[in-house]
Formats: structure tokens, sequence, C-alpha cells
């Protein structure tokens, strides 16, 4: 059985590359151990997650994400079974500005001029 969240929040802080990639490495750690897999929006300060995994994982993760220091105004904006992933291949796929693509980063999917791509559509998908 597997379960999605989509979630929205506003970063504390503006965030740099190098606070970025941190945050990106550890959830994607994170995520391996707890079979979980997703996709991170960052865009003007504001992060937009869809995680997908089991459901005591997807819980674990929520719980945690409730008492981030690095974000507030924390919004569920969707929560149930999901028949298959969305993200199989990724334990957080990244989307932002494309000024990253010059990083090279794994995973990473430049965002077009309306703040979407592939995968942020997937993530909005119901």
């Amino acid at each position: 059985m597997l379960e999605r969240l989509l979630y929205r929040s506003q970063a504390t802080h503006k965030l740099g590359s190098l606070h970025l990639f941190t945050l990106l490495a550890r959830a994607r750690e994170r995520n391996l151990r707890l079979g979980i897999t997703g996709h991170l929006l960052y865009l003007d300060e504001r992060f937009v997650q869809c995680i997908e995994g089991p459901p005591s994982s997807i819980e674990t993760l929520w719980q945690r994400l409730q008492v981030d220091d690095r974000h507030f105004n924390l919004e569920l904006l969707a929560r149930g079974p999901l028949e298959a992933r969305r993200f199989p291949d990724w334990t957080m796929a990244f989307s932002s500005y494309a000024s990253f693509r010059r990083f090279s980063l794994p995973g990473f999917f430049p965002i077009d001029e309306q703040g979407m791509n592939e995968f942020t559509e997937r993530c909005v998908r119901t």
C-alpha cells in the first residue's frame, strides 16, 4: 500500500544553493531509508513537496515536517492512497530556477516561466 502527501510552506529565510543542496542531500538519504520517493519545488522562498511511500513512513515524515524550523505556514494540500508511484526513480527530484542547471545536480529539473515542468505537474495532478 502506498500513500501520497502534498504540502506547501514558506521558507523561514531565503536559501542559497549550498543550503538547498544540503537539504536535498539529507532528504534523499532519509527518504531512501524510509522507502519514500517524491519531488521538491523551491520557488520564491516557498516549498511545494510531493512525497509518496508506505503510510507509516509518510506519517513519520509528516510529523517531522510540522516541527521543522526551516519553514512555516505549512499547509497540507492533499493526502491519500496512491495506486502507483509518480516518482519511482527519485528519492527526491528537485525543481527550481533554471540558473541551478549550471551545478549539474542529479535529479534537477528546471521550471518554466510559470513555475511548472513535467515533475511539478505530476505533483499537482489528482
